[in-house]
């Protein structure tokens, strides 16, 4: 059994039960949820049922491998001559030779496994780095005696100095958006690489260089294309809203989704964040457990940032960022709703920030709905004017951010599902804060965010 619906697993099918013919394999799935679980019952998404993921049947040797990494050293950022490091890991341990290949740079390394985990690095020159203006990916091959796995792998260095992300030694903006895994248009998972390239399409159609993949690990073909495409990741487990942060049990859930999904995707360059959870109410169980996740991502990945959407409090009219969280992630992510769940989108006017971390400022989440074709003035709630107008207003408010403002991924790409939405006339069991509505349309809203993005590329030019 594995718990846990977003995250790969595998079961050894021992020799001794195997018959020449015949076999049966049965795969059951259920997605009821229960209090002590990741997610929790209460969630904001539509807990689609069935297998959404692909089921394959591996014949591996006896001595196969099990996993590996190969990445550009964080020090290599500064350098000329760039750092390759990385290790693999073999089923027995040691005592066999390795060789890691990538043909392309004409690299051909032998290492002998000795233990559990067999480290390596070498140094190459003229590397081209991987990043959203020149996706480069190499074909790394590693291979033992009796085992052989190819791999489409970029090299990139990611990392914070002072107030700024710093992406292969120079600041980015973060031009993102939020997607959730759906597709709307057809009413089930997106599962497939059709099913990213459509996503991550819409995505590069408004000029986003940046993707919050909420709020649990997608699809490996979403990574991947990301990857191909060159579109940095935020990757998320769905440690959301009010689980039990004082359950031991719950925690070891956590962390261990949390393995599997660094464990998946460590190789892919396109991601840039591991988000621990999302909205998590500030007390001190919390805190202690959402920092343990946060020193947990940190010990299996120390290569890349490790972050959680939190929220903005208003405290006497100004907008305060001083969850305790903060202290333990790399940048600040917080969501923030100004003119949607209080007041009018006019309010970003005068909207005055206070900032407790001397870190990275990142808005992981920001919108209002707008049932797609409905029409009315700026004030008509629900229409695609408001949302322009509020797309608007917080446009002007983030060009006035102070200057550890470091980029944005509005909430949402499409509309999607969600039993909690049921206003009878604008939801209907639909979230509608998309930029593309129920059919695939682009709101108002849309060419808003877009000229912003458009704006913030050129002001950025390397990337």
């Amino acid at each position: 059994m594995h718990l846990g619906g977003f995250t790969p697993f595998n079961f050894e099918i021992p020799s001794g039960l195997l018959k020449s013919k015949d076999n049966f394999l049965v795969v059951k799935v259920d997605n009821k949820r229960f209090k002590d679980e990741i997610p929790t019952l209460n969630t904001d998404w539509w807990n689609y049922g069935g297998i959404t993921r692909d089921v394959s049947l591996v014949t591996v040797p006896n001595n196969f491998i099990i996993d590996y990494s190969i990445q550009l050293a964080k020090s290599s950022s500064s350098t000329k001559d760039k750092t390759i490091e990385g290790w693999v890991k073999l089923k027995s341990g040691s005592n066999e030779e390795l060789t890691i290949e990538i043909p392309e740079l004409k690299l051909k390394k032998k290492i002998n496994a000795n233990g559990d985990s067999t480290g390596f690095n070498f140094k190459l020159s003229n590397l081209q780095l991987w990043s959203p203006q020149t996706p480069k990916l190499f074909q790394v091959i590693i291979s033992s005696k009796t085992d052989r796995i190819e791999d489409k792998i970029g090299f990139r260095t990611i990392e914070v100095q002072g107030k700024q992300i710093f992406l292969n030694g120079k600041p980015i903006f973060l031009r993102g958006i939020c997607i959730h895994e759906e597709n709307p248009k057809q009413g089930r998972r997106a599962y497939s690489k059709s099913d990213a390239l459509q996503l991550l399409g819409q995505a590069k159609d408004l000029n986003c260089n940046m993707v919050r993949l909420a709020h649990y690990p997608h699809n490996e073909n979403m990574s991947r294309t990301a990857d191909s495409l060159g579109i940095l990741v935020w990757s998320e487990i769905p440690v959301y809203w009010t689980i039990e942060f004082t359950n031991d049990t719950v925690l070891q859930k956590a962390k261990e989704q949390l393995k599997e999904m660094i464990t998946r995707d460590h190789n892919r360059a396109s991601i840039i964040i591991w988000s621990v959870g999302n909205e998590t109410p500030v007390n001190p169980a919390r805190t202690k457990f959402m920092s343990s996740l946060v020193q947990t991502a940190k010990q299996i990945d120390g290569s890349r940032l490790v972050s959680a959407a939190l929220e903005v409090h208003n405290v006497n009219g100004v907008q305060t960022i001083d969850d305790p969280l903060g202290q333990f992630t790399d940048i600040v992510s917080v969501n923030e709703y100004l003119g949607w769940y209080g007041g009018l989108p006019s309010n970003c006017r005068t909207a005055k920030w206070d900032v407790k971390y001397s870190k990275p400022l990142f808005f992981s989440e920001t919108g209002a709905e707008a049932l797609g074709g409905f029409h009315g003035d700026s004030l008509t709630r629900w229409s695609e004017e408001y949302q322009e107008w509020y797309y608007k207003e917080q446009v002007e408010m983030m060009k006035r951010m102070p200057d550890n403002y470091v980029g944005v991924s509005p909430w949402i790409l499409n509309d999607f599902r969600s039993p909690r939405r049921n206003n009878p006339v604008y939801q209907e069991g639909w979230n509608n804060k998309g930029l593309f509505d129920h059919n695939g349309n682009k709101k108002k809203a849309f060419y808003v965010l877009k000229k912003y993005y458009d704006e913030m590329e050129t002001k950025y030019k390397t990337f």
